[in-house]
């Protein structure tokens, strides 16, 4: 890694001081002065610290410092009165007073073109990603705390995501206080992604905007912006590190199949076929779920210990039982089961193979066991939206509509461009129908029939919410959507999908089903 400052250049892994291109000599502990304080130029170094790292903490005499610093500064055309590279804090120690800039050692083969960048993205092998130290615009020592304490904490729930590498903190948080090229940090962390942002203190206000790169392309595939109270710090660190980690779950495996398109099939690893495999898995139709599953397949052939894909198996079959799409359910659900187990044996803290696990128990009758496997999808990684909005529908089933509502609200605000939002809108509507809150379960109903990737039970579901509103028109209206979609729609069919508990909420769905003509 290069630090540059003004007109030189401090190569730390070869222990070289340029100036101009032109090497100039320093000896061994002057040049061990300069890293690092370009290193932590953010921050104040402490006389303890450079004791500590340049003398290896032996003791020594404050002149002795103070003939290092003397040398560092005339090495680097400073001096004791200007101090334009190296600022005294009296009593204190130590700091950078100049722009220091991070760059990647000069190598042609490391720098590729911009038009190749986008391709080095479908390299292959395990998506990976560097939290970095956020920048603050604001010098006070909440700020600094903050941009500091939200990266750390993001770390360690990534690190439990078994489907992507994350850089220690050690490495990435060298990183600090620079705007920093992504190509260059996928040269000197070989990262494929990284994770920045920014802190800002306003006043009271606080607001910290956080964006996901990815490397090769130096292209932001997700960003947002969180904002509230500096007395609201502990919730919007809170709400900083969910909103990440289940963005995370859908834009990076999304912009991974988006970016082995540039490699041809028969060249795919076991990953690139896996994110291929979920981008038509979420397309939600017979053809792509059967594409997704030979994508996953072929990634199962070529690393068959990898338990996200045999995760993903399972998704489809349960998506071909769950839609009928073809006549053999059971033995859809067999395999749905077959695959899930298998994940588990794999990864059993994989937190996608839990929820698949709980999703096939939905199917096959057993709801408490279903919620069982999503309680401890959710206690692994409590921010995967998806398996959230399967807790709540399995409350919808028992007809406990506020508790699904703490979930599928939660799911919808962790995940707001989920593949499966139209699920979530759906559960959502499905919850208020118990309580015969039937405006409410009409209008959410209505969007999640109207977003992308919905199906005909869902739409049955809009049709059935808007007739006990009483809203006839908007009831044929979804009815006849059904019938285009699934001209064999029945009432059996609706509750093979959704198994609501006997009782009179579930007659009042029933009838209303037969009144559509269900």
């Amino acid at each position: 890694m290069i630090l540059r400052f003004g007109a030189f250049e401090l190569d730390d892994d070869r222990g070289e001081l340029f100036r101009d291109g032109r090497p100039v000599p320093v000896e061994g502990r002057v040049f061990a002065l300069l890293s690092l304080l370009m290193r932590n130029h953010d921050r104040l170094v402490s006389k303890d610290e450079i004791v500590d790292v340049v003398w290896d903490g032996r003791a020594i005499s404050d002149s002795a410092i103070s003939t290092a610093v003397k040398d560092a500064r005339k090495a680097v055309g400073d001096d004791g009165t200007r101090q334009s590279v190296i600022r005294t804090v009296h009593g204190r120690g130590f700091r950078c007073a100049c722009e220091v800039r991070i760059a990647a050692p000069a190598d042609p083969a490391a720098a590729p073109p911009p038009e190749e960048r986008f391709r080095l993205a479908a390299s292959g092998g395990k998506p990976s990603i560097a939290v970095l130290p956020f920048q603050r615009f604001a010098p006070s020592d909440a700020a600094r705390a903050l941009a500091d304490a939200i990266p750390a904490e993001l770390i360690s729930p990534l690190s439990r995501l078994r489907w992507i590498d994350v850089i220690a903190r050690g490495s990435s948080f060298r990183f600090r206080g620079a705007s920093i090229d992504p190509v260059v940090l996928r040269q000197v962390l070989g990262v494929r992604y990284c994770l920045s942002g920014v802190v800002e203190l306003i006043g009271q206000g606080l607001a910290v905007t956080v964006e996901l790169t990815e490397t090769a392309s130096g292209t932001v595939i997700w960003g947002e912006r969180y904002t509230g109270s500096l007395d609201r710090a502990q919730e919007i660190r809170a709400e900083i590190a969910g909103s990440v980690i289940a963005s995370l779950e859908v834009q990076v495996p999304l912009n991974e199949a988006l970016a082995v398109r540039f490699v041809g099939a028969s060249n795919l690893d076991a990953w690139a076929a896996y994110h291929v495999g979920l981008q038509h898995m979420y397309r939600f139709n017979r053809r792509d779920n059967d594409a997704a599953a030979e994508f996953f397949r072929r990634a199962i052939a070529k690393e068959p210990g990898f338990a996200r894909a045999h995760a993903a198996l399972s998704f489809t079959h349960f998506q071909n039982a769950f839609m009928h799409y073809g006549p053999a359910r059971d033995a859809e659900v067999d395999a749905a089961r077959a695959a899930s187990e298998r994940s588990l044996e794999l990864d059993l803290l994989d937190p996608f193979a839990n929820y698949n696990m709980g999703r096939v128990c939905w199917l096959a009758g057993d709801l408490a066991g279903g919620a069982e496997w999503l309680d401890r999808s959710l206690e692994i990684s409590p921010n995967f939206a998806q398996a959230r909005y399967v807790r709540g529908l399995m409350d919808v089933f028992a007809w406990n509509g506020a508790d699904a509502r703490v979930n599928t609200t939660r799911a919808m605000a962790l995940s707001p461009l989920d593949p499966l939002r139209y699920a979530m809108l759906g559960s959502h509507a499905q919850s208020y129908l118990g309580e015969g809150n039937y405006a409410e379960a009409s209008k959410w109903a209505v969007r999640g029939a109207r977003a992308p990737g919905s199906h005909h039970l869902l739409a049955a579901v809009a049709a059935i919410a808007n007739h006990l509103d009483g809203n006839e028109d908007g009831a044929r209206y979804w009815a006849e959507n059904v019938r285009q979609r699934r001209p064999d729609m029945s009432a059996a069919l609706f509750f093979g999908a959704f198994p609501f508990a006997e009782g009179p909420h579930r007659d009042t769905v029933e009838k209303a089903l037969a009144k559509l003509g269900f």
